[in-house]
C-alpha cells in the first residue's frame, strides 16, 4: 500500500505552516549560497536575556534534568499565575494554569479539548496562520469574519454578532494581531466579551504580542470580574522575552479545561523541558527591561519599514499598533505571471532572495506579511530588493 493512502484523513485537513515552508525554502537557497534576507520568521532577532540563560544553566549544574508534573512544575505555573495577575489584575490560581510546548502547543490543546465535530469558530480576517488548521483537525467548522483593510482591519462587536450560530463554541481573538499589526478597539472587545458570557460561547484571547503595543498600554481580555467562564489566554514567552527556542507557552482557564488539555499533553509531549521551565521562571520574575529595550527598536523598524513601503508607488499599508510585522497590499504588481500573493512571494524569493509570507496564508490575496524583527541593516537591503522588484511590474 503506497503511505499516501495510508495516511489517516485527519491530516488531509490540515496543511503545512506556511512560516515553516517559506523559512525551509530561504535556508535552502542560503545552503546553495545566495544572499537571502529574511523577512519571513516571526522571530525576534535580540538573543535570550542573560538571566534567562543563567538560570538555565544553573539548571543544569543542579540536576534539574529530569521529568517534571505534565502540566509544569507548581512553581512555574504559579509564577504565571502572579505575572499575569501583577500586569492585568487577574486571579488565577496554579490549578487553572497548565504550561506547554509553546503557545502554538496551548491554542492545539484547547482547541482539542473544547472542539466536538460541527462546532463553529469564528475566527477574523487576516488571521495567524495555525488557526484554521488546529479547527479543521478538530472537525469543527471556521467561521471567518472579513475585516476591512481601508479601516485598518479593526474588529468591531456587530461583525461577531453577525457571525454567531447555536453552533458558535469559540472566538478567536488576536490583538495585537498576527500579521496585521492591528491593536483592536478596548471598547469593541469589551462588547463582545459581553456578547460571548450572554450566549455561554468561549472567547480564546491570544496573548503572544501582549506586550508589544506602540500606542497603548498592554492589557488582557480576561481582566474583569467573572470572566473565567468565557476567556480563556494563550500565552507565551516566545516574543516577549525572545525566547522562541526554548518553547515555553501556558493556558489560563477553568480548572476542568486545564485538566483536559493535562490529558492530552499527558499522550503526546508529556511536561515541557525541565531546563526551560527554569529559564521561564527567571524570566517573569526577573528583570524586564528587556521588554521594553525591544519595544523601543521595533517602534523605530517599524517607522522605517512603513515609510519605505508607503513611498513605493501603488502600495499601501496600515500602520501596525503592535507586534513587529508590517501588512502591505502588494496588488499593485500582480502582472506579468503574478496573480496572488503566493506567485509574489515565489518569484520574489525566487528573483530578488527576499522572503517574506504570501497574504494567503493568513485569509487575504493582496498582502504579504514583512517581519521587522530584523536588523536595520537587513530591513535597508531587503526593501530596496522589494522596492525594486515591485518597480520593474509597476
Amino acid at each position: 500500500m503506497q503511505t499516501a493512502q495510508a495516511l489517516a484523513e485527519r491530516i488531509s485537513l490540515i496543511s503545512v505552516s506556511s512560516t515553516m515552508k517559506v523559512a525551509a525554502d530561504a535556508d535552502r537557497l542560503r545552503r546553495e549560497g545566495h544572499d537571502v534576507v529574511d523577512f519571513a520568521a516571526g522571530e525576534p532577532d535580540f538573543p535570550t536575556p542573560d538571566n534567562v540563560k543563567r538560570a538555565a544553566i544553573e539548571a543544569i549544574t543542579q540536576n534539574f534534568t529530569k521529568y517534571t508534573a505534565v502540566g509544569g512544575t507548581e512553581e512555574l505555573k504559579q509564577t504565571i499565575c502572579d505575572a499575569h495577575k501583577r500586569n492585568y489584575g487577574t486571579a488565577y490560581t496554579s490549578k487553572e494554569c497548565i504550561v506547554t510546548v509553546g503557545g502554538k502547543h496551548a491554542i492545539f490543546g484547547l482547541t482539542q479539548a473544547l472542539l466536538d465535530p460541527g462546532d463553529e469558530v469564528i475566527i477574523p480576517v487576516p488571521y495567524w496562520v495555525t488557526y484554521k488548521d488546529v479547527v479543521n483537525y478538530a472537525g469543527a467548522k471556521c467561521v471567518f469574519v472579513e475585516t476591512d483593510e481601508k479601516e485598518g482591519f479593526r474588529l468591531a462587536a456587530q461583525m461577531i454578532e453577525r457571525a454567531i450560530t447555536p453552533k458558535t463554541k469559540i472566538i478567536f481573538l488576536n490583538s495585537p494581531s498576527n500579521p496585521s499589526g492591528c491593536v483592536f478597539d478596548r471598547t469593541e472587545l469589551d462588547k463582545i466579551i459581553a456578547t460571548a458570557k450572554a450566549r455561554g460561547i468561549w472567547v480564546m484571547t491570544d496573548e503572544c504580542y501582549d506586550r508589544f503595543l506602540y500606542d497603548a498600554e498592554p492589557y488582557s481580555l480576561a481582566t474583569g470580574a467573572d470572566l473565567k467562564d468565557t476567556v480563556i489566554v494563550a500565552g507565551s514567552l516566545s516574543k516577549t522575552y525572545s525566547m522562541t527556542g526554548w518553547r515555553i507557552g501556558f493556558v489560563l482557564g477553568p480548572a476542568p479545561l486545564i485538566t483536559g488539555i493535562g490529558k492530552l499533553q499527558s499522550h503526546s509531549t508529556s511536561n515541557p523541558t525541565s531546563i526551560a521551565q527554569k529559564a521561564a521562571i527567571e524570566a517573569l520574575r526577573g528583570p524586564q527591561d528587556s521588554v521594553g529595550v525591544m519595544l523601543a527598536e521595533y517602534k523605530n523598524r517599524r517607522d522605517y519599514v512603513i515609510g519605505r513601503l508607503k513611498a513605493m508607488p501603488g502600495v499601501t499599508t496600515q500602520v501596525p499598533q503592535g507586534a513587529f510585522y508590517a501588512y502591505p497590499n502588494v496588488s499593485v504588481a500582480y502582472k506579468n505571471g503574478i496573480a496572488n500573493s503566493l506567485q509574489f512571494a515565489e518569484k520574489l524569493l525566487a528573483e530578488e532572495f527576499v522572503a517574506v509570507v504570501p497574504g494567503e496564508a493568513f485569509g487575504t490575496n493582496e498582502h504579504i506579511r514583512i517581519s521587522y524583527a530584523t536588523s536595520m541593516k537587513e530591513l535597508e537591503r531587503g526593501l530596496d530588493r522589494i522596492q525594486r522588484f515591485i518597480a520593474a511590474r509597476v
